[in-house]
């Protein structure tokens, strides 16, 4: 195990000052949340919008912290006699603090790092290729979608043991994943796609695309990229850099013509088969999860898979015994009812989705409840009205929608049964209303929107039934 010590801070943390302890205590395991602090953890108080995590480094010490990194906090003389025994650091800003000390941590590993970027399929993406890998590696991966500047450093910092680290990078704005590949220095660049999340922040789909490949900025010397070759922004990029750009790129895709591709697609309900052809090779691949978004997921944990040599029978297995993240795709059947809880986010391309799995499902009634989908800025009324669209072209039975901006899907809708909700409460008694065994059931929306109160009470409800 790679060591940082008290010492290390101090050298790494701009303007630090150690105000008591011992300098060459052990690092180790870093915590942010005075409520999981375990004995001789590292506490990092974080300053947010509603508290200010700096003022609880007592109840750190008290519940085992032996070392806290603090940013503007007075601490008298008494009080640094009676926290002696804890190492106490003072620093400009505990954020950067976070991010410096987990290039440190980076710094000593040698080890394969994969950074995973994408308007959509990050998070499921990630959950892929770690499981893939983890047939022939010790993985560390980001917990759920702890994807962001703080986020991604502490999942750094809880490298020990492992062979192997699978990290989510997201964005919000331009810049953001910069910062992100230069803490994590990946040996290889994922990007599944480009879309329209967060293009209200960042003006185009070209400005998203820019901000994701950022993510190349990191990226070792000897690092290799692998995109989506089915994305139009991806594509263009690819057919304009491929013979330019010093790192090699695998491509992988369903329709265009790829390093890695499907074939023979048999989508079910609650999984997919297909044949996965690259090099001349074939291999059969079984998925857990349904829709023809895991079965690209899947090429691109393949894709990965072949760079480090993967046997054929560690990546059936990977793929095969993957598990998805909560909230995202998660099928439910009780009884004659089928529930599709997919209300951790929603951008357009992940609606569509969403909506095709819907659409291809073999029950008499499909029911989709859906929210809005925010920060699309200017586009929101296009991109709503976009989702309209494909509720229609997928023959969708009954729409019920919650949201200022939902109200353009149901405009557009007008080929099926639809309602238009003020609120979640509204919406959970219509779907009780027009639920009847034989339903699939559709619930998503943008996080905000908090669908997963619409999830478990109908979840609940259709149980008692």
């Amino acid at each position: 195990m790679k060591e940082i010590r008290v010492k290390d801070l101090l050298e790494v943390c701009k303007n630090s000052k150690l105000l008591c302890g011992n300098k060459e205590e052990i690092c180790q395991n870093f915590s942010k949340d005075t409520r999981t602090i375990q004995e001789g953890d590292v506490y990092v108080g974080i300053k947010g919008e509603r508290f200010d995590g700096n003022q609880f480094y007592p109840e750190a010490i008290q519940n085992g912290a032996k070392v806290c990194i603090l940013q503007d906090v007075t601490l008298t003389q008494e009080e640094i006699e009676k926290y002696s025994k804890c190492a106490i650091i003072l620093v400009e800003d505990t954020i950067q603090a976070l991010q410096e000390i987990a290039k440190k941590k980076r710094s000593l590993y040698s080890i394969p790092v994969v950074a995973i970027t994408g308007s959509v399929g990050k998070t499921s993406t990630k959950d892929m290729i770690a499981s893939v890998l983890g047939q022939k590696f010790r993985v560390l991966k980001t917990e759920g979608n702890l994807n962001n500047h703080i986020g991604l450093p502490m999942t750094i910092l809880r490298l020990q043991q492992e062979e192997a680290l699978v990290v989510e990078m997201g964005m919000n704005n331009a810049g953001e994943i910069r910062v992100l590949t230069n803490i994590a220095k990946p040996t290889v660049a994922v990007i599944t796609n480009v879309g329209t999340s967060h293009i209200g922040n960042l003006g185009s789909r070209e400005n998203i695309l820019k901000a994701k490949l950022e993510i190349l900025e990191g990226l070792s010397e000897d690092g290799v990229i692998v995109i989506n070759h089915d994305n139009d922004l991806l594509r263009k990029w690819y057919e304009e850099n491929q013979k330019t750009q010093t790192h090699p790129i695998i491509t992988y895709g369903i329709q265009e013509k790829s390093d890695v591709m499907a074939q023979n697609i048999q989508l079910q309900e609650n999984g997919s088969k297909f044949t996965a052809v690259y090099e001349n090779e074939k291999i059969e691949i079984e998925v857990p999860v349904a829709g023809e978004h895991f079965v690209s997921n899947s090429l691109c944990a393949i894709s990965v898979a072949k760079i480090f040599q993967e046997e054929k029978e560690k990546i059936q297995q990977g793929i095969k015994n993957f598990e998805l993240t909560k909230r995202r795709m998660d099928v439910q059947q009780i009884g004659k009812y089928t529930v599709i809880n997919d209300c951790y986010n929603a951008n357009y391309d992940s609606m569509k989705a969403a909506i095709e799995y819907l659409g291809s499902t073999k029950k008499e009634n499909k029911i989709a409840i859906l929210g809005d989908m925010l920060e699309l800025g200017e586009y929101s009324e296009e991109l709503h009205k976009k989702v309209g669209e494909e509720i229609v072209k997928n023959k969708i039975d009954i729409l019920i929608t919650v949201g200022f901006f939902s109200q353009y899907i149901n405009e557009v809708a007008k080929d099926c049964k639809n309602v238009h909700c003020q609120t979640r409460e509204e919406a959970i008694e219509m779907a009780k209303k027009f639920m009847k065994p034989n339903s699939s059931i559709l619930i998503k929306a943008s996080n905000s929107m908090k669908f997963d109160e619409i999830a478990n009470e109908l979840t609940e409800y259709l149980k008692n039934l």
